[in-house]
């Protein structure tokens, strides 16, 4: 069956640019241009998974996902500006899947997309059936990482993290001691040579690092090598 993507922007240039190259990848496309005749159609006519703005007119983006909680738990990815992280945190807490900054390139919003895809497909597949090529099991020191379910937990509580941050721990966590720089990073975590600021990665190794604390205040297995990168430690 094919994959249904809804769009939810009041910038329409943005709406059409994106519904053309999703639909050039095989996606179908809803495209909704404000958010109060989105909220209907997203709980009348669930799609696959929604992306959408945060700041849009009357109902911003933030107000939409939390009615849209309210009946339903579809994947949304939230459209931000450089500057709102305040937004973006209170989104993810809300039940946001991921975020992508503007300006922001198609190629990685459809990593993206793809990368929740493959994240609800194994939620909800039976007890105990897994892919053929689902990745092991990370177990690192308290750390322990499920790749398949995309689950986080650290001293066994559960960690939830967006697809960006699960990649960069996950690379980290894979060898433990070995330093990894921004870029090697930045492969993980963008592919398709899409070019991102070195600050960016700071600022999500920054979240990681909060969302950590947030179950232990004493966590302290990222460790910084100014100049060289980043390492993870499981001591």
């Amino acid at each position: 069956m094919t994959t249904t993507i809804a769009l939810v922007d009041d910038d329409k240039n943005i709406l059409t640019s994106v519904s053309i190259a999703l639909q050039a990848e095989g996606f179908m496309t809803r495209i909704y241009s404000d958010a109060e005749t989105a909220l209907k159609a997203l709980i009348d006519n669930p799609p696959d998974l929604a992306v959408f703005d945060i700041k849009m007119p009357r109902m911003d983006g933030l107000e939409l996902l939390r009615r849209l909680r309210e009946k339903s738990a579809i994947p949304v990815i939230f459209l931000t500006s450089k500057d709102d992280e305040l937004d973006e945190a209170l989104g993810l807490a809300m039940g946001a899947d991921d975020y992508i900054s503007k300006p922001f390139s198609q190629r990685l919003l459809i990593a993206r997309i793809r990368a929740i895809l493959r994240r609800a497909e194994y939620s909800v597949k039976p007890d105990g059936e897994e892919s053929e090529n689902a990745a092991e099991p990370i177990m690192r020191g308290r750390l322990e990482m499920d790749p398949a379910r995309h689950q986080v937990k650290w001293t066994g509580k559960n960690v939830t993290l967006t697809v960006t941050e699960f990649l960069i721990l996950e690379t980290l966590a894979q060898r433990p001691g070995v330093v990894k720089n921004r870029n090697q990073l930045m492969d993980t975590a963008y592919q398709d040579d899409v070019y991102v600021d070195d600050r960016t990665i700071d600022s999500h190794i920054k979240r990681l690092r909060r969302k950590f604390r947030e179950v232990d205040p004493d966590f302290n297995a990222i460790d910084t090598l100014y100049g060289a990168g980043y390492r993870f430690s499981d001591e």
